[in-house]
């Protein structure tokens, strides 16, 4: 029997912050007080879609028949906010990488989600994150989805694999006991896969690669997160999923 899968992530980064209001930056600093706080909180906004943008999103299409990949394409959609777009892809270790704006990026994966309306989704902590995300980021640029991603309810979704819920149960703490929660690096690393990290660039250092216009090293890292992604569900897919 064929399956098809499709795996994402996105990487985001702060909206330059003289792109806010006077009363936003007030509301945003709050009661913080010195330059550290302040500054630690401004790294922070990378995490909300008010206060951030999507730079990338990274997308792996999988073919499964009895276990065997018939099909793998990756593509990653990287953002650009100049006026001029790359229509035609770069081709780096066989992904498949496009400059866009924002607003193109969030319409090209509806689009990909509309055509494929039944593609099981794979992702790494995406019903917390990656998904609500996307979905306001589409909001705010009158971008229309065409799939609810965060149907259901936390225990209970459809044609969504979130792997940070399987591996801890649906239940993640903090704290360390059996369902902790751990980052994709550590998991990868407890399962025997390649780590994203491994090549120098990770989330905490993906903004500055951004200022600095490192678009395709933010791809790539991108497009090895979900790769990984990947190879992790396939590690535990026919052990936990019982």
């Amino acid at each position: 029997m064929k399956e098809e899968y499709l795996v994402f992530d996105i990487e985001t980064t702060p909206l330059d912050w003289d792109t806010f209001s006077e009363s936003q930056k007030e509301y945003l600093l709050r009661n913080l007080i010195t330059e550290e706080e302040k500054e630690k909180r401004k790294v922070e906004l990378g995490l909300s879609p008010f206060t951030a943008q999507i730079i990338c999103i990274g997308l792996i299409f999988v073919e499964l028949e009895n276990d065997n990949e018939l099909t793998k394409k990756a593509v990653a959609y990287v953002v650009d906010n100049s006026p001029v777009e790359v229509e035609e892809a770069k081709i780096i270790d066989n992904f498949e990488i496009y400059t866009v704006t924002e607003t193109k990026c969030l319409e090209v994966f509806w689009r990909i989600l509309a055509k494929y309306p039944d593609i099981h989704l794979i992702s790494f902590n995406g019903r917390n994150f990656d998904c609500p995300f996307i979905m306001l980021r589409s909001a705010i640029h009158g971008v229309v989805p065409t799939r609810n991603l965060m149907e259901g309810t936390k225990y209970n979704y459809q044609f969504h694999t979130d792997l940070l819920d399987e591996l801890t149960f649906y239940q993640p703490t903090n704290y360390f006991s059996p369902t902790k929660r751990f980052n994709l690096d550590f998991y990868t690393r407890a399962f025997g896969i390649e780590s994203p990290k491994a090549f120098g660039i990770d989330g905490s250092n993906v903004s500055q690669y951004y200022k600095e216009g490192n678009l395709i090293e933010i791809a790539l890292y991108c497009l090895r997160d979900v790769n990984s992604t990947w190879e992790l569900y396939k590690k535990i897919k026919k052990i936990l999923f019982i």
